[in-house]
């Protein structure tokens, strides 16, 4: 990743679950829900790089640079993602989604690109989510790493979908080389620049 370093200014944050990724409402509908003005101060000319659907959490990045948001939200950045998914997810399954599923992007059929995807180890160190998941008493779920250059709405959830596996939490944790590391639900730094 280039560095960006201008007059312009940029955060990276923690998205709660149930926000929105943007900074206010613009209709009556959404007036119940939540949006990120409402986690700090944001300059007028802020923007989202790449969006985060209102039921997944985790890193997301945001400047006040069009051209810095263009250069992230290319095919030239990776993005991980931390997906909890209903049931001991298989081998074959990983092997499929790094081979490219089918999904429904616009009304019609996606093969996914192909992309790196492996089973974690552990429950990874995540903040607790306001909304209770159901536990294993329900029946077992496992957690799987998976690296995108591509970014269709709701295409990681689309992708376990497709191999039996639908995601109950998705977590974004890594855009290029900025981790989300030890940040906590909601948690806001502004930086100088955008390294990669």
């Amino acid at each position: 990743m280039e560095v960006f370093k201008t007059e312009h200014r940029h955060f990276i944050i923690y998205k709660p679950y149930g926000y929105l990724s943007q900074f206010y409402s613009n209709s009556k509908q959404q007036k119940s829900k939540f949006f990120l003005g409402t986690l700090y101060d944001f300059p007028q000319s802020i923007m989202a790089i790449g969006r985060l659907d209102e039921k997944s959490e985790g890193l997301l990045l945001l400047t006040t640079d069009g051209m810095m948001s263009n250069y992230i939200n290319s095919q030239k950045v990776e993005k991980e993602y931390y997906a909890q998914v209903d049931g001991d997810i298989s081998l074959k399954a990983i092997e499929t989604l790094k081979a490219g599923v089918e999904i429904g992007f616009e009304g019609k059929k996606y093969i996914t690109k192909p992309c790196k995807v492996f089973k974690l180890g552990a429950v990874p160190d995540l903040p607790v989510r306001q909304q209770k998941i159901r536990d294993d008493r329900h029946g077992p779920t496992s957690w799987v790493s998976i690296v995108l250059n591509e970014g269709k709405f709701r295409q990681v959830r689309k992708m376990t979908s497709a191999v039996g596996y639908p995601t109950l939490r998705l977590v974004r944790v890594r855009v290029g080389a900025i981790e989300i590391g030890s940040m906590r639900s909601g948690d806001v730094i502004e930086v100088e620049e955008f390294l990669g």
